[in-house]
């Protein structure tokens, strides 16, 4: 069974660097692309970063500089790690994956994501 479980997030305080981590299981990064998406109050999903199969990193113009998505293929875990955290960060942070290669583009939508985590919550306090 395929299983995408995030932790990590929680009440943070602005300018701080929480990271956030998204285990897999029952399948191997290689071969799919891993994303990050999150999704505001009152809002639709917002691509954050996003790791293709071939290794093509994108990272979202809102986060660009701030964020960063490391990962560790052998322990089948990906990173947000956020940095300067604004409240405007505030979200649900998902993480995602799929083994469909598509256009980079295609993966800033939730449509280009087969398999996602349950969330983790990410409250940025003035």
């Amino acid at each position: 069974e395929v299983q995408l479980v995030e932790a990590g997030g929680g009440l943070v305080q602005a300018g701080g660097s929480p990271s956030v981590s998204c285990a897999a299981s029952g399948f191997t990064f290689d071969g799919h692309a891993i994303g990050w998406l999150r999704q505001a109050p009152g809002k639709g999903h917002e691509e954050v970063s996003c790791i293709t199969a071939s290794g093509t990193l994108y990272i979202g113009s809102s986060v660009k500089g701030r964020f960063t998505h490391p990962s560790d293929n052998a322990k089948k875990t990906a990173y947000l790690q956020m940095n300067s955290l604004k409240p405007e960060d505030t979200a649900v942070y998902y993480c995602a994956a799929t083994a469909r290669s598509l256009s980079l583009r295609t993966y800033y939508y939730t449509s280009g994501y087969d398999y996602w985590g349950q969330g983790t919550q990410v409250t940025v306090s003035s």
